[in-house]
């Protein structure tokens, strides 16, 4: 189990600081790489360890006279370690420093939503266990369908939240690739050692075959996946939101003491977490394109993705995070109101329970046509009367008394029968 806020808040991945922080671990990382190799002064490596620094505000003063900010960053980093500094990106492009030490933010990040997940996992598998025979109704087309509960229902919530819980598993590996291989991706100046090397010491993973810049293919995954993982929160949170409905009300976010939920009506009590996750999600999928966009780069570099992911994969990361976190906090605190459930289960007179009835017609040899327009006759003239009851109309009705015993009738009113084979999904998800 991965623990829980023992990672960095997401908002210090994505700060300034960390990405120039990032890049030097790169440099270091290199010089590292090339003093083992013994292209680097031992007496120099040890200058570059202890005195390398760098001060965001003398960054951005550098950057705005030569325009280029991986430029800026090594002149202020030089002033800092004097001439070790002309051992310092030795054989390397731009895109080494940004895209591996992008590479570790993209991997941090992905380590903090799956620790968020895994808190998710166990707020829903808790609810899931508590109402394993709480009975609801389920719905198809939003009508009235069969009897279902409420924990099955959070079980396929549990399922798809382990299936994102691959998926990140699965992402933080692919986006932890770095590269050090020079202009073009050559290693025309310098040596594919350096790389390896490098990427070991950084706990990451050389690219296959780099041009000057990782292939945004990686990048592209990276926000689907987190957009993806946001449309599951997206189906939970409508759910929530329409079992919420005051003629539902079947389940409802807490609502804190002194908490209001209109300036103008009182009585009101919104799903507005829910509703918040929502509109996030539609956030996160409309990044999607814009990092479709981005794999298509001239030749084998140009920046047209760069400005893009600035403000893209820390937004992406950011409002997921933020997401899960609302979702858990939904979920762990969500009242849960059983006597709704049977209540609207019921309404008609349990018309829902149709299917029931026409097997067991069929079963007392009643043909299987006749039996569907004597049930639908029925279940019709309940749903079409105010206060109309469906048991009550079969009880008065000759063609269902004469294939059916009273004790035969009420038998199809259980809903053991909607229960008796769910301990697969129980076993399947190991609750």
């Amino acid at each position: 189990m991965i623990e829980r806020y023992t990672l960095p808040e997401m908002g210090e991945i994505w700060t300034d600081r960390a990405k120039y922080q990032s890049w030097l671990d790169v440099e270091v990382a290199a010089c590292e790489a090339n003093c083992r190799l013994g292209r680097v002064p031992k007496d120099a490596m040890q200058t570059i360890r202890e005195q390398s620094a760098f001060e965001p505000e003398r960054i951005l003063e550098i950057e705005a006279e030569v325009r280029h900010d991986v430029i800026a960053f090594l002149t202020n980093v030089n002033e800092h370690v004097g001439d070790a500094g002309r051992y310092i990106h030795v054989g390397m492009t731009s895109s080494d420093v940004l895209d591996t030490g992008l590479a570790l933010q993209l991997k941090a990040s992905v380590a903090l939503l799956r620790q968020e997940l895994a808190a998710l996992d166990a707020a829903i598998a808790k609810l899931a266990v508590e109402h394993k025979a709480t009975v609801m109704i389920g719905r198809s087309h939003a009508i009235h369908g069969e009897p279902i509960t409420f924990g099955f229902k959070l079980a396929g919530w549990l399922a798809e939240t382990r299936r994102n819980g691959e998926r990140l598993a699965r992402l933080e590996r692919d986006v932890a690739v770095g590269q050090v291989s020079g202009a073009m991706g050559t290693y025309a100046n310098t040596d594919p050692e350096v790389e390896k090397i490098t990427c070991d010491i950084l706990g990451l993973t050389p690219d296959t075959a780099s041009t000057q810049v990782i292939s945004r293919d990686r990048h592209a995954d990276y926000v689907q996946v987190l957009a993806l993982v946001g449309a599951s929160l997206d189906r939970f949170s409508t759910e929530i939101r329409n079992l919420q409905r005051t003629d539902v009300l079947e389940v409802e976010e807490s609502f804190a003491k002194g908490q209001k939920g209109s300036s103008a009506m009182p009585h009101k009590r919104n799903p507005i977490r829910s509703e918040r996750i929502s509109g996030l999600a539609r956030v996160l999928r409309s990044y999607v394109v814009a990092a479709l966009e981005n794999v298509a780069l001239w030749h084998e570099r140009d920046i047209s993705h760069s400005s893009t992911e600035r403000m893209m994969l820390p937004d992406c990361s950011a409002t997921l995070h933020f997401m899960l976190r609302e979702m858990t906090a939904v979920i762990s605190g969500l009242g849960v109101y059983p006597e709704n459930m049977v209540r609207n289960m019921n309404v008609y007179g349990g018309v829902v329970f149709s299917q029931r009835v026409l097997l067991a017609l069929v079963d007392g040899g009643m043909s299987r046509e006749d039996a569907y327009q004597v049930v639908q006759r029925n279940a019709h003239s309940a749903w079409n009367t105010n206060g109309g009851d469906f048991r009550a109309n079969l009880q008065s009705d000759p063609e269902v008394s004469n294939k059916l015993s009273a004790d035969q009738l009420a038998e199809c009113f259980s809903t053991q029968l909607h229960q008796a084979n769910l301990g697969v999904v129980w076993d399947r998800l190991g609750l």
